[in-house]
């Protein structure tokens, strides 16, 4: 905390004298550039008057001369003269906003956790993260419900309007910068869990199809872009399926685009329960199911400013809980590990790809595997198709269902390929441009790619 004391007066306040001010650097400002700290705690400070005051000497470090580019440290005093319009207080100069009763119970029925750096919410499908056109009630305007003593809570990443799930919110400035930093280089861990139309063909995989705004919608609605778009990931595994009517499934961004993982279960042909934007009518299920999206913020792990990782999960909407309910699915079921990797290595894909394939193997055995070739999220050569319009397809993290090679393939064979082994002579008499039989010839191993003459 930043502290105003020249006489002993309280931490952040000052009168409006012209006499010199003196401030203590709290914990939340080490290391922060001068500049940015005139910025937090005195933002009527412009900077030509910041340069101004060092180049004169009028700006003092524990009594030194100091520059707009001066890293400091928490437990310096720092000098600052009268004037520039400046009035010191931790939140700015920016009126706080009466909050009426409803509104600070909203607030407060959020809160899953808090502690002196983050505030952690259980965001309601339906509110928006931010004010914006239309949109009266956010979660950016009741953050003031959450102010005590010290700087306005401020928000360091969003969810969509219609998501629910994990919000995290930074209660300092210090702890802003710290946490804006781990979402921006992904160290942040999230887990989000969606029910979507319709099953994928490969139960756990990652999809890779790169994003950007669609022309002609003001930039309220993303598309896949091949050519233009951002790179965009997103890791993906099945938690369970209800016949071929539905799936619940696990969802980790590995990046952070806008509406990443609205895209891109819309754009394999299993579009997110509710996500009438992606999905169109396609997207909502009949009966009891409600129309409301089903997309939900389930799990974040992200580190601490205190050293201990943040570990929070958010229960479901009720509306989700009852679909679940509704399809037979068991919430229990879809918990994951605590000690399961953020990210897996070429190493445990090929392991996890190859264990899947030999589970998979033991329920099938016996069964024709038979290669499919439909136009929309379908398997073809060991990757799922984009839907209809695009050509990115997902690179897969495991083999497909329903066509796993043995332990040790390494490719599925494309079209026109040669059958895998010593190809067999042909039989005498026959003439040289005999078609080739389709299958493996005798002696293939089993699993081993077929192909097509």
């Amino acid at each position: 905390m930043t502290t105003y004391d020249p006489t002993g007066d309280k931490p952040g306040r000052a009168d409006n004298s012209d006499a010199v001010r003196q401030f203590t650097v709290g914990r939340d400002d080490e290391g922060v550039r001068l500049d940015r700290w005139f910025k937090r705690h005195l933002p009527k400070v412009g900077f030509a008057m910041v340069s101004r005051w060092a180049r004169t000497g009028q700006l003092r470090v524990d009594g030194k001369r100091a520059e707009v580019d001066t890293r400091l440290s928490a437990g310096q005093i720092l000098r600052v003269p009268p004037g520039g319009e400046a009035k010191p207080g931790l939140g700015g100069d920016t009126p706080r906003r009466e909050l009426t009763e409803a509104e600070i119970e909203l607030a407060d029925s959020m809160v899953l956790t808090q502690d002196r750096s983050a505030i952690v919410l259980n965001k309601p499908p339906g509110l928006a993260t931010q004010g914006g056109s239309g949109q009266k009630e956010h979660v950016d305007g009741l953050l003031d419900a959450y102010v005590e003593k010290g700087p306005r809570p401020r928000l360091v990443h969003r969810l969509d309007k219609d998501t629910s799930g994990v919000l995290l919110i930074a209660r300092t400035p210090g702890s802003a910068a710290f946490f804006s930093k781990r979402f921006s280089g992904r160290t942040a861990r999230k887990i989000y869990w969606a029910l979507v139309v319709g099953v994928p063909d490969i139960h756990e995989g990652l999809i890779e199809l790169p994003l950007a705004k669609q022309p002609g919608t003001g930039g309220e609605k993303m598309h896949v872009d091949e050519k233009e778009g951002q790179t965009a990931r997103t890791r993906y595994r099945v938690i369970d399926r209800a016949g071929n009517r539905a799936a619940w499934v696990e969802l980790h961004p590995l990046t952070g685009r806008t509406h990443q993982l609205r895209v891109h279960m819309a754009a394999i042909g299993h579009p997110i329960v509710g996500d009438g934007k992606y999905g169109g009518q396609e997207a909502f299920l009949t009966g009891s199911i409600s129309r409301k999206m089903h997309l939900h913020a389930r799990r974040l792990i992200i580190e601490h400013p205190d050293g201990v990782p943040l570990d929070v999960t958010a229960p479901l909407p009720e509306h989700f809980a009852n679909s679940l309910d509704s399809l037979g699915f068991v919430e229990s079921e879809g918990e994951m590990p605590d000690d399961a990797p953020v990210d897996f290595s070429k190493e445990e894909r090929k392991k996890a790809a190859k264990q899947h394939a030999k589970e998979y193997r033991k329920e099938r055995r016996g069964e024709r595997r038979k290669r499919t070739d439909s136009p929309t999220g379908q398997v073809r050569s060991g990757k799922p198709t984009a839907k209809a319009g695009t050509k990115a397809v997902g690179k897969l993290g495991g083999k497909p269902i329903g066509k796993p090679a043995k332990p040790g393939a390494k490719t599925f064979a494309k079209p026109g390929a040669k059958p895998a082994g010593k190809p067999s002579r042909p039989a005498a008499g026959k003439p040289a441009g005999a078609r080739k039989p389709s299958g493996p010839p005798k002696g293939a191993p089993r699993g081993a790619p077929r192909g097509r003459g």
